[in-house]
C-alpha cells in the first residue's frame, strides 16, 4: 500500500473516532491494581443513565482504537454493560479506556486512566517499591476501637465473596480477644503499639464457573507516632463517601461532607463533580453548590480536609445520580441519593385498619342481609340433600287447636293452604301436616314419632292466648313432637307465632325453652286465597331456616286442599 494510501486511512479512522464521540460530555478518572488479580472497571456514568426511561447503549474501547472491546465470556477481558472484567490483570492492560454511553438525547464519554503494577513476590516486605504504589495507610489511636474495611474495588451487586482471610505481618489473624472478623471488617476493640503493621486481606468469589482471589495491603500505623521513614509519603485517602447511596426525602434540604485524609501542605484539588464537571459550573444554580474547604490537625503532618455539597432541596432528578468527591485525579468516591424505602410499618398498620374494617363491614352487612345471602347461595350453589340421611319429610308441622273461631279460621287457612302452597308448591319442600297427612285410624302416638323422626326440621306454630295450650300439656302427639325436637340430634325447630306474642309466662316450659334456643318467626301476611308469594320477608325467614333443596318444585300440587267445616265461606 503506497503512503497517500496509508495517510488517508489515519485520518479515516480519526475522523470516525472524532465523530464518534463529538457532542459527548467528557470526564476523567484514574484507576491502579495489581497485575495477575481479577478486576472490574465500571463506567459510573452509566448510573444517571439507567432511571431514564429512554434506552441508552454503552461501547468500550482502548486507547483510540475504533475496534469495540466485545469479549466473550471465556475470554480474559471479557465486558457486560457498563462494565470491563479483567480476568485476570496482565501488564498490558495498562492504558486508556474509553466508556462511552449514548442515547437518543445525550451522550457521555468517560476516559479510565488504567496503571497496572507488577506483583510483588514478597508482600510482607513493605521495601518494595511495587508494594509501595499500592500500599493504603491506615491511622490508629492507642486505647480506641478501629474497624479496617478490606479496600476492595467495587464490583457488580452479583459478586458476594465466599470468605475474607486476613493477615498481619505475614501471620494469618484469627478471632480472638485482640482481634474479631466480621465479613469484609477487622475489628480491633482496643488499639495497642503491637497493632502497627503490614495488614492483607485476601477475598475469593466465583464467576462463571471459576475461582478467582484478590488481595489488598494495608499500612497501620499509629496516630500519634512519625510515620515510617520507610514509605515515601502518605497516600491520601477519601474518608466519605465510600461509594454509597443515602435515603433522602424528596424536598429537603441535604449536606453531603467529602472527608479527605491528607498532608498538611496538600496543594491537591479537593472537589465535587458532576459526569465530570465542577458541580458549581454543572448546576450553575443555588440550589446545589459546593462549599468553602475547611481542614482540621490530625497530628504533625497531616489534616482532615472537609468540601461540602450543599442542597436546598432534592428534586426527582437528583435521585440516582452519582456525585463524586475527587482528590485532584488521586482518588475519588461518588454518592448517590435514593428516595426513602416506603415505610412498611405504615402500609401494614393501614392494610391491617383496612382489613378489620371490611371485616367489620362485611359482618354488618352479612347481618342485615344474611338471610337474602343464604338463599341467594342455595339458588346457585344448590346443595345436594343426602338421600342417605333416612328423612322422608322436609318438616313436620305440629299446631294447636284454638278455642277462637277466628283463630281456629286463620290457623286452618295457614296451615292447610298458605303454607302448603308456598312451601311445597313454590319451593319444593315436602311437609308431613298433622291432620292432613296421616290416616283416619292410626294410633297418634306412632304417626307422630314415626314421622318427626322421618324429618329434618319440626314447624311449631302457636297462638297468643295461653288459654289456646289448656289440653297442650296433655296431648301425646305434642309432646312426643316437642321432645324429639329438644332430645334428638338432628332436628332443628321453627316455631312460628300467629300474632305478636308479648309474653310467654302462660305458654308451656318446653315452647319457652324452644323460643329461647330457637327464636321465633312472625307471621305478617294475610290469610286470603289469594297467591302468596315465597319472596315476602316472612316467608324468606322460614326458607332460611328449612334445609336447602336442589330439585326445583313440581308443577302439581302435592297435597289435596281438606275441607274446612269450621271456617266460614269468603266471597
Amino acid at each position: 500500500m503506497t503512503a497517500p494510501s496509508w495517510l488517508f486511512c489515519s485520518v479515516q479512522l480519526a475522523f470516525l473516532f472524532s465523530a464518534r464521540t463529538e457532542n459527548c460530555k467528557v470526564s476523567s478518572l484514574k484507576k491502579s491494581s495489581i497485575a495477575g488479580q481479577p478486576f472490574p472497571l465500571q463506567c459510573q456514568a452509566a448510573i444517571g443513565y439507567r432511571s431514564e426511561i429512554i434506552t441508552y447503549s454503552v461501547s468500550w474501547y482502548k486507547n483510540s482504537n475504533e475496534t469495540s472491546l466485545l469479549s466473550g465470556k471465556n475470554s480474559r477481558i471479557y465486558q457486560h454493560q457498563d462494565w470491563i472484567w479483567f480476568l485476570p490483570l496482565t501488564l498490558e492492560d495498562t492504558g486508556i479506556y474509553h466508556c462511552i454511553i449514548r442515547n437518543s438525547l445525550k451522550c457521555t464519554r468517560v476516559n479510565i486512566n488504567l496503571t497496572v503494577f507488577k506483583s510483588s513476590e514478597n508482600w510482607c516486605d513493605n521495601h518494595k517499591e511495587d508494594l509501595q504504589k499500592l500500599l493504603i495507610y491506615i491511622p490508629l489511636s492507642l486505647g480506641k476501637f478501629k474497624m479496617i474495611t478490606c479496600p476492595l474495588p467495587k464490583f457488580p451487586a452479583n459478586i458476594t465473596f465466599n470468605s475474607v482471610e486476613w493477615h498481619k505481618d505475614c501471620k494469618q489473624i484469627q478471632s480472638n480477644k485482640e482481634f474479631h472478623l466480621k465479613m469484609q471488617n477487622l475489628i480491633i476493640a482496643s488499639v495497642s503499639a503491637q497493632n502497627a503493621g503490614l495488614y492483607r486481606c485476601n477475598a475469593t468469589f466465583s464467576f462463571m464457573g471459576k475461582h478467582y482471589s484478590i488481595s489488598r495491603n494495608i499500612l497501620g500505623f499509629l496516630e500519634k507516632s512519625e510515620e515510617p521513614e520507610s514509605i515515601v509519603g502518605k497516600r491520601p485517602e477519601i474518608l466519605y463517601p465510600q461509594n454509597n447511596s443515602i435515603e433522602v426525602k424528596l424536598g429537603s434540604p441535604l449536606l453531603v461532607d467529602c472527608n479527605i485524609y491528607d498532608t498538611e501542605d496538600s496543594t491537591s484539588d479537593k472537589c465535587w463533580k458532576v459526569n465530570g464537571t465542577l458541580v458549581n459550573q454543572y448546576y450553575n444554580s443555588n440550589r446545589i453548590h459546593e462549599g468553602i474547604e475547611t481542614k482540621s490537625s490530625q497530628g504533625k503532618k497531616y489534616c482532615l480536609y472537609t468540601v461540602n455539597l450543599s442542597f436546598t432541596e432534592v428534586r426527582s432528578e437528583d435521585y440516582d445520580h452519582p456525585f463524586v468527591c475527587h482528590l485532584s485525579g488521586i482518588a475519588a468516591a461518588y454518592i448517590i441519593l435514593r428516595p426513602p424505602a416506603p415505610d412498611l410499618q405504615g402500609y401494614m398498620i393501614g392494610g391491617l385498619f383496612g382489613m378489620v374494617f371490611m371485616v367489620v363491614a362485611f359482618s354488618f352487612i352479612y347481618k342485615i342481609f344474611k338471610i337474602d345471602i343464604v338463599l341467594w347461595y342455595r339458588s346457585i350453589f344448590q346443595t345436594i340433600v343426602s338421600k342417605e340421611d333416612g328423612k322422608l319429610y322436609d318438616a313436620f308441622v305440629l299446631y294447636p287447636k284454638p278455642n277462637k273461631e277466628s283463630q281456629n279460621h286463620a290457623l286452618n287457612m295457614l296451615v292447610m293452604q298458605i303454607l302448603p302452597d308456598i312451601l311445597e308448591k313454590q319451593c319444593g319442600y315436602k311437609l308431613f301436616i298433622f291432620g292432613r297427612d296421616d290416616f283416619p285410624g292410626e294410633a297418634v302416638v306412632s304417626v307422630a314419632d314415626e314421622n318427626i323422626k322421618l324429618s329434618r326440621r319440626l314447624i311449631i306454630i302457636i297462638v297468643p292466648e295461653s288459654s289456646s295450650y289448656s289440653f297442650f300439656e296433655h296431648a301425646s302427639e305434642q309432646q312426643i313432637a316437642v321432645y324429639n325436637a329438644l332430645i334428638q340430634d338432628g332436628i332443628k325447630v321453627i316455631l312460628i307465632e300467629l300474632e305478636k306474642i308479648q309474653d310467654y309466662t302462660g305458654l308451656p316450659e318446653s315452647i319457652k325453652f324452644i323460643k329461647q334456643k330457637h327464636g321465633a318467626v312472625q307471621w305478617t301476611g294475610n290469610f286470603t286465597k289469594e297467591s302468596q308469594s315465597a319472596k315476602t320477608k316472612f316467608w324468606k325467614k322460614v326458607r332460611y331456616h328449612m334445609p336447602p333443596k336442589k330439585q326445583p318444585p313440581s308443577s302439581k300440587s302435592s297435597f289435596i286442599m281438606p275441607s274446612l267445616p269450621s271456617s266460614p265461606e269468603r266471597g
